[in-house]
């Protein structure tokens, strides 16, 4: 059976023990991308990628350094595992948050799984090491427009670094700075009538705190060769597609993505008006890839007509199916 299909890929944060253990025993073709991706990637004290999805510890799978390589790997696996069920899988397009944009690049041939997996072991690192050297954090504004969410920042960076990081779905904004400022940020949102909760991250992504992992992510995208892609991949950063042909404008926004706010809810309303476009919509599924259902809720609040299908379990996937 043939069908086309638009893929979302999860970013960090969905990430948890057990993950994608369900595709590794129902699939030899899962099962072939854990193995090799164990080959490729090694971590302090022995532990397998698959070991650490599978068994964790959760707070080492939940490390920067391990939860990107450890996702990219699981929706790969989790991709292949569904060709060799449904059969011939024609992919219209795909969408990735944050670190699902390689995941995404992935699928549409801008490079080989096994680049991908390289690259994002070294993005994972360089984060970490960014991280723990700006001292930063993340705070979750609720009720939120970006103008609201700019006004926070405004009152509370006081010199410091504060921006908005992640624009996740309307009235969901995530704010990313210095420790300080993200402190300030919820005394400031709730004198405005906002919510704001700070997260349990490791640092603060998609701000200028991560330039000196941009710098060196620049490095390692120049030694990769990058393909033409064959679908479109909406752009974290401006919330369009890719230029199809153009490698050096795809190195360049993968760079940007580091230090610039992720643009999701954009990515997915202008893939809604390119599939009514392309009159694509009740023919061509939008499918959530392992693992998690994260995309899902963020669909929900973004265009609740479009119906996401996930694939964080074999259950889901037969019903997905019938």
């Amino acid at each position: 059976m043939s069908f086309n299909v638009i893929f979302l890929a999860p970013g960090q944060g969905a990430q948890s023990v057990g993950m994608g253990k369900c595709w590794f025993d129902a699939s030899p073709a899962a099962r072939a991308i854990f193995e090799e991706a164990n080959d490729i990637a090694h971590f302090d004290g022995g532990h397998t990628l698959s070991q650490l999805c599978f068994a964790g510890p959760a707070e080492r799978l939940n490390q920067t350094d391990v939860s990107q390589p450890a996702l990219l790997v699981c929706g790969i696996a989790c991709h292949a595992a569904l060709v060799e069920q449904h059969g011939e899988i024609q992919i219209s397009g795909a969408l990735g948050l944050s670190l699902g944009e390689y995941t995404a690049l992935t699928l549409a041939g801008a490079f080989s799984w096994q680049d991908a997996l390289r690259l994002v072991l070294i993005r994972g690192r360089l984060m970490q090491q960014a991280a723990v050297a700006s001292q930063g954090g993340m705070v979750a504004l609720i009720g939120a427009d970006e103008d609201k969410a700019n006004a926070v920042c405004r009152s509370a960076a006081q010199g410091g670094v504060l921006v908005p990081a992640n624009f996740n779905a309307p009235g969901q904004i995530v704010l990313s700075g210095d420790a300080a400022a993200c402190d300030r940020a919820c005394s400031e949102a709730s004198a405005m009538g906002l919510r704001a909760s700070k997260l349990t991250v490791a640092g603060a992504f998609h701000s200028p705190l991560m330039a000196p992992a941009a710098q060196e992510m620049a490095k390692a995208l120049a030694n990769v060769e990058l393909k033409p892609l064959n679908c479109p991949v909406w752009s974290n950063v401006t919330g369009k597609p890719h230029a199809m042909n153009d490698a050096a404008s795809v190195r360049r926004l993968l760079v940007d993505q580091l230090v610039q706010p992720v643009r999701w809810d954009a990515c997915c309303a202008d893939m809604i008006a390119w599939r009514a476009s392309k009159e694509l919509d009740g023919i061509c599924k939008v499918y959530e890839l392992a693992p998690g259902t994260v995309l899902r809720g963020l669909m929900r609040r973004i265009h609740k007509g479009t119906e996401v299908i996930t694939h964080d379990s074999i259950a889901e996937t037969q019903n997905a199916k019938s």
